[in-house]
């Protein structure tokens, strides 16, 4: 199934790309990507983008500590009502088990557990299968699982040991620096470890009422994720093979791990069709990007599928009543 993630980390690489002196939106139009999505709470991306902007910014930055760079450019908010009910915890155990449990609401591309003993208690990172092995990811996960613990507990909290499954770069000091602690490489886990004292202390930034009212939204948002999984995995993966003109239902399908026939059979039970949903998406897509007088018409034709820029136009023209160029030169 294709993978999602939630769009406000967008907003974090913006920054990120910003503060090594890049301008991000270049980048961000060559991915296809829409900072505007951040300030949509419930929106989403392919787990794919997220992968592909990681590359692109490693190449465009250059930096091997760049994952330990994203906590000075990241906010709570990007993680939405997970990132709230984290800083109002009773204790950070409570808040790895938050983590747990919602880390759906945040990404589909990679999970966490525990493991404790009487002395230790573990953090352990893993991915979603098919997905790319990104140590810069990695170390970003772990870097921000640290800076929030330190957010609630306090700048002084060092963890007991973190380690890591890829290799330390040719100079590791700067992640004893960030993290304060021992840290190792080419581990068979991808772990932070605290002592049972750190994590079972009861916080001051305690919120019980504020805790679970965004555990309530957090519910809610994974009920509502859930309904429309199949949908937005279906515009995801029509918005990834747009523009390789090889676009189909069976392509989809395929892309979902389905026959044609259990694919079309789902969509009727969802009330819609290939399609419709193809259809609903290019024109909404259409309307942005005709928008952006930086991609010429044809260029705008390419990015929704469409083989010939006349095919493009009549449809534009049965959406909107009005040419491609007509709408740009009114809008």
């Amino acid at each position: 199934m294709a993978l999602t993630n939630h769009a406000g980390t967008l907003k974090t690489f913006w920054r990120l790309i910003e503060s090594y002196g890049h301008q991000p939106e270049p980048l961000f139009k060559t991915l296809l990507l829409d900072i505007n999505l951040a300030e949509d709470p419930n929106a989403r991306i392919p787990y794919s983008k997220v992968e592909a902007l990681w590359k692109a910014t490693i190449l465009l930055v250059n930096d091997p500590y760049l994952g330990l760079k994203i906590p000075s450019c990241w906010h709570p908010s990007a993680a939405g009502s997970l990132g709230y009910a984290w800083l109002s915890s009773s204790s950070l155990k409570t808040a790895f088990e938050r983590l747990i449990r919602f880390t759906r609401v945040i990404t589909d591309g990679a999970h966490f557990r525990i493991e404790e003993n009487n002395d230790e208690f573990s953090i352990i990172q893993s991915f979603s299968k098919d997905t790319s092995d990104i140590p810069e990811m990695v170390d970003a996960q772990l870097a921000l699982l640290v800076n929030l613990c330190r957010l609630n507990y306090s700048q002084n909290l060092n963890p007991l040991a973190i380690s890591f499954t890829h290799s330390a770069t040719k100079e590791p000091g700067e992640y004893f620096s960030f993290f304060r602690c021992p840290v190792f490489f080419d581990s068979l886990t991808n772990k932070i470890t605290f002592t049972q004292a750190q994590v079972n202390k009861i916080l001051i930034s305690d919120n019980p009422m504020l805790a679970q009212l965004n555990d309530q939204i957090m519910v809610q948002y994974l009920a509502r994720l859930n309904d429309n999984n199949l949908i937005e995995k279906v515009e995801n993966a029509i918005i990834e093979q747009l523009p390789s003109g090889k676009l189909s239902e069976k392509s989809i399908a395929n892309s979902l791990y389905m026959s044609n026939r259990t694919f079309h059979r789902k969509l009727q039970q969802s009330d819609t069709s290939f399609r419709i949903i193809l259809n609903n998406l290019r024109y909404e897509l259409a309307g942005k990007y005709i928008k952006d007088s930086s991609l010429s018409l044809n260029e705008v034709s390419f990015l929704l599928g469409f083989s010939e820029i006349s095919s493009f136009s009549r449809a534009f023209k049965r959406w909107t009543g009005s040419s491609p160029r007509a709408y740009r030169e009114s809008h």
